[in-house]
């Protein structure tokens, strides 16, 4: 067993980090995910690390961009209109095939919004907020050591299908103190990084190595030699199909004899745990799919539910976003029915979704 701290999860992010072996870390203070930004600039510089605050969300993103390009482990971590401004450079980093990890706190929007906790950034990072429609894997954990863990699995995923990663909390998660156990995860070997830029010297093949964000307009020869923009989509296309595949992430609980399943991420999977965990008692047969990931989605066992004569309760703090995966894998087969934020228990930006309203819209639905 390792060490055992307890912190709160925007510094898990940075334990997770540390113990991914991440090597730089670039950011700009935003709330509510300012403990992240801090614990790298204290944790860092004393470890021989790089730290850098950089002038803006813009500036974090394309400063990820070049140290990515080294074939150093990099990170960067932000919220709401912080991951806006990002959204040009995932698409560069996208193109680029560049393996990061952003840690994204979601906060409310729209706009501004609040400086509180909320999911509402659900579809522009499962979606690609940039231009020209890459996909990110995107990782949903729901406690703080979760948090801690998933960095970890983020710096290995991206390292092996070259490619940017999330790990997309929220304001709650990121502030509620739990234990945490330090400990180095294994999850296997990962290909050279052949590709990264060193400098011809420190090449094993004396021969130079050019990273771009025009990836299919300018050729980059030698690794890899896309001649072609269909070349590009070709590559990217066989490896968002090869993520689908293998990377969609989620677990259950008592599902097998559901007539109502519940689907939810992050903090409002846990409000609905416990909420389901009452109605059971009250003989009611519900269950719940927590995403561990919401990209790739695991439309196979909505559908498979579905099919079954499920019917399904969509608990997010927003308006409806998760709501819009889950109706696609349900396919028209069964009732999909959102308890979102208009259900917060105080109209102010510090409401959040109780197990009252949960349990309470269960019964509803099952009377």
């Amino acid at each position: 067993m390792g060490e055992r701290l307890f912190v709160i999860g925007n510094e898990a992010i940075g334990w997770g980090a540390l113990n991914a072996g991440c090597d730089a870390y670039m950011g700009y203070p935003i709330t509510p995910q300012n403990e992240t930004t801090e614990w790298f600039a204290k944790e860092f510089p004393k470890r021989g690390k790089v730290f850098v605050q950089s002038q803006s969300e813009v500036g974090s993103i394309n400063i990820v961009f070049g140290a990515a390009s080294t074939g150093h482990r990099v990170m960067t971590s932000t919220s709401g209109p912080g991951w806006g401004l990002m959204q040009e450079g995932m698409s560069h980093l996208a193109n680029g095939e560049l393996p990061c990890v952003i840690s994204l706190v979601q906060r409310g929007g729209p706009g501004a919004g609040t400086t509180r906790h909320g999911q509402m950034d659900y579809l522009s990072a499962t979606r690609g907020g940039g231009n020209g429609g890459y996909k990110n894997i995107v990782l949903t954990p729901a406690s703080v050591q979760e948090t801690h863990d998933f960095v970890q699995l983020a710096f290995y995923l991206a390292d092996k299908y070259r490619n940017p990663v999330i790990v997309m909390t929220d304001g709650l998660l990121g502030q509620m103190a739990e234990p945490l156990e330090l400990r180095k995860l294994d999850f296997g070997s990962l290909p050279e990084k052949d590709w990264a830029v060193r400098g011809r010297a420190n090449q094993p093949d004396g021969v130079r190595r050019v990273v771009t964000a025009m990836q299919g307009l300018m050729p980059t020869p030698p690794h890899p030699p896309y001649a072609g923009f269909l070349d590009l989509l070709k590559v990217l296309n066989e490896k968002y199909e090869t993520m689908k595949e293998a990377e969609a992430r989620y677990d259950t609980y008592m599902i097998e004899d559901a007539d109502l399943i519940i689907v939810a991420y992050g903090y409002t999977a846990r409000v609905s745990k416990e909420s389901l965990k009452i109605a059971r008692k009250d003989g009611l047969k519900v269950g719940m799919i927590r995403l561990q990931a919401v990209w790739p989605f695991p439309y196979e066992i909505i559908t498979e539910m579905a099919s079954k004569g499920c019917r399904f309760l969509v608990v997010e703090d927003s308006l409806g976003q998760l709501l819009e995966d889950v109706r696609i894998g349900v396919q028209g087969k069964t009732g999909v029915h959102l308890l979102g934020a208009l259900a917060r228990h105080d109209p102010s930006d510090g409401g959040m979704i109780l197990p009252d309203s949960v349990l309470t819209e269960i019964y509803r639905l099952m009377e």
